[in-house]
């Protein structure tokens, strides 16, 4: 009878330790993001691991990790441009759409090229490497909530009212080491953070979407903002970490 009893005794906190268990890992995939009413700067820098140059505006956009502002008064996120690739490196996390996205902005400022490492700060040619100063203007509150694979957004105009607006997600990935045989870089291992890993366009309807979330175990990070319908410039965007 005792070791009936024991065996009991067992079996219970074993449920016990795999329910709390599976209640935590649902939990895990469980965030939520939240921007204040005070506009969130929104840094991008496009960059390519065939550009002996970049490494340099790389190490200072890694060094935003440590940064207590980040999230709160700027989200930094790192594009990697394709176009360098024919100089003997391919790039294993550049994507013609990043580039696109560059040439884009290169058109906006009438410009005739465009290069690398090049920061855009809020959607103007910026030439980087300082922390931009808090914003002082109110865009409204953009708020995320991630259950499972589906994400949750709802953007709150400090004007009041409600309007369309196109959601933007990045998913980050973080020290990303890739060891580089040839082109400018060659013989180097560079390591790399904020780098967008993959990008969800999604138009906004009264200021409310639901888009699937695409696990990805390399993403460490999300970055969201939101724009005017097919335009560029972030009117409000929010980060954070995801583990």
């Amino acid at each position: 009878m005792i070791f009936t009893e024991e065996i009991f005794i067992q079996m219970r906190a074993t449920l016990i330790f795999f329910t709390l268990a599976f209640a935590l890992t649902a939990r895990a995939g469980d965030f939520s993001f939240e921007s204040g009413q005070q506009k969130t700067h929104l840094i991008e820098l496009f960059t390519s691991q065939g550009c002996s140059s970049c490494p340099p505006a790389e190490a200072w956009l890694s060094d935003l990790k440590n940064e207590p502002r980040l999230w709160k008064d700027f989200v930094p996120l790192a594009f990697h441009v394709d176009y360098w690739d024919r100089l003997g490196w391919r790039d294993p996390f550049a994507s013609k759409e990043w580039t696109a996205r560059q040439y884009q902005y290169s058109a906006n400022w009438k410009n005739e090229s465009v290069y690398t490492p090049g920061f855009v700060l809020d959607g103007h040619e910026w030439p980087g490497r300082s922390i931009p100063s808090p914003a002082t203007g109110k865009s409204g509150v953009l708020k995320l909530s991630i259950k499972g694979q589906k994400i949750t957004a709802e953007f709150l105009p400090n004007s009041g009212g409600t309007t369309d607006f196109d959601l933007h997600v990045a998913l980050l990935g973080f020290g990303l080491t890739t060891k580089v045989t040839a082109g400018e870089n060659g013989g180097r291992n560079l390591n790399q953070d904020f780098v967008v890993l993959s990008l969800a366009n999604q138009k906004m309807v009264g200021g409310k979407v639901e888009i699937p979330f695409p696990p990805d175990s390399r993403a460490g990070a999300l970055a969201a903002w939101i724009t005017a319908p097919n335009k560029l410039e972030a009117i409000q965007a929010v980060g954070g970490w995801l583990r």
